[in-house]
């Protein structure tokens, strides 16, 4: 699908309500651009166009296990690609216990959805805003330098994840629209990153990892980890085979 298209089919979709004044504010510069000069009425529709294609936000499915295990997947926050997956002792500024969890960090370019969904059905128990940098949300670095929204979840089923909203180089503002206390299911929106930026997921180490370093991520879709499976990746499923 081109960009084109994808413009187009975004026009069918809801809009995330934080991008109801921006939407508004292109449209009125682009009356008044066009009573200047009427060929900047043109310029301004495109970035009219362009901005409600950013705040865009398709109805998603999230897919569930039967029966008991249910609540047992892990869901990518965020649309994108996975750019590191990697296993760490995570900082204090995580709110996880110490020992070996699984980080995997999912980059999202302007072109892609920036609505933020919660990887699965729990309860949030922590919230850090970090005031940082703007570095290159793909770099490494970005995860402890960058301006980042931590959120940390006992999930339905007893265990601790965390996932981190961080700002990129033209990301300017992290939309975080829950607390402590709040409650979320697998897929429901929380917030939102404005222009380009990075979503960082970590859950326990024995957790199988079930997507592969530059995967497409389709947020509130894609299975990310499954807390039924062993910790293998599936890299290592497929190697048995």
């Amino acid at each position: 699908m081109t960009i084109i298209d994808s413009i187009k089919t975004s026009m069918l979709v809801p809009i995330h309500s934080a991008g109801i004044p921006f939407i508004a504010i292109f449209v009125i510069l682009t009356v008044i651009m066009g009573w200047f000069w009427s060929p900047l009425y043109f310029f301004g529709l495109v970035l009219t166009i362009w901005c409600i294609y950013f705040f865009r936000n398709p109805v998603r499915v999230t897919p569930i296990l039967s029966g008991t295990n249910k609540n047992n997947l892990i869901i990518s926050p965020a649309d994108g690609r996975v750019i590191e997956i990697s296993k760490i002792t995570p900082d204090e500024e995580i709110g996880l216990p110490v020992g070996n969890w699984t980080r995997v960090c999912v980059f999202m370019n302007v072109f892609d959805v920036h609505v933020n969904r919660s990887p699965m059905l729990g309860k949030i128990f922590y919230k850090n805003y970090i005031p940082g940098s703007f570095f290159n949300a793909s770099l490494d670095k970005a995860s402890t330098e960058n301006e980042r929204l931590i959120l940390g979840m006992e999930t339905e089923n007893g265990k601790k994840i965390a996932f981190v909203q961080i700002a990129g180089l033209v990301a300017r503002r992290i939309i975080c629209d829950v607390g402590i206390g709040s409650l979320l299911k697998a897929g429901e929106v929380f917030g939102l990153i404005r222009f380009g930026s990075r979503v960082d997921v970590y859950f326990p180490s024995d957790v199988s990892v079930m997507v592969l370093k530059g995967q497409k991520m389709i947020a509130g879709e894609t299975i990310i980890g499954d807390f039924t499976k062993s910790s293998k990746s599936v890299r290592e499923h497929l190697n048995e085979k």
